[in-house]
């Protein structure tokens, strides 16, 4: 069967993560150590059309995994259940890590994709009280 190009794929065409079949617990192997297939998005630098960046503040962050989990693209960058950091090379943007994030403040927001990490963790809102508004 012909390689197909992106462009020439079908809706409902299946795309496989990896090179052969896994014959091993893919969760207890870091994903620089996985064979990912030439069709993996892990082998497609894709930050470069993204508007919005989430910026993780590690000050906030209480290690409770919820971006890692629900992150769709794998970006969330994590060890031994501690954050490391966010993959700008595959991040997309959407903005799902800020919607699960349970801390108060957000330990990931939402910046333009200009501002440096720097300058958006000097604008970080401050803890709300109970009863504040976010206005």
């Amino acid at each position: 069967m012909k390689d197909m190009g992106w462009d020439e794929l079908v809706p409902g065409a299946a795309l496989f993560s990896f090179e052969q079949t896994v014959n091993y617990n893919i969760a207890e192997v870091q994903p620089e150590d996985r064979t990912y297939a030439e069709t993996n998005s892990k082998n497609a630098y894709v930050g470069d059309w993204r508007v919005i960046k989430p910026v993780w503040n590690s000050e906030i962050c209480i290690d409770c995994q919820n971006c890692w989990i629900f992150c769709p693209d794998s970006s969330i960058i994590a060890r031994d259940k501690e954050m490391k950091g966010v993959d700008y090379d595959h991040c997309k943007g959407c903005g799902i890590c800020v919607s699960v994030c349970p801390t108060n403040p957000k330990s990931l927001l939402m910046f333009n994709e200009t501002e440096k990490n720097e300058d958006a963790l000097a604008k970080w809102p401050e803890k709300k009280k109970k009863g504040e508004s976010n206005e």
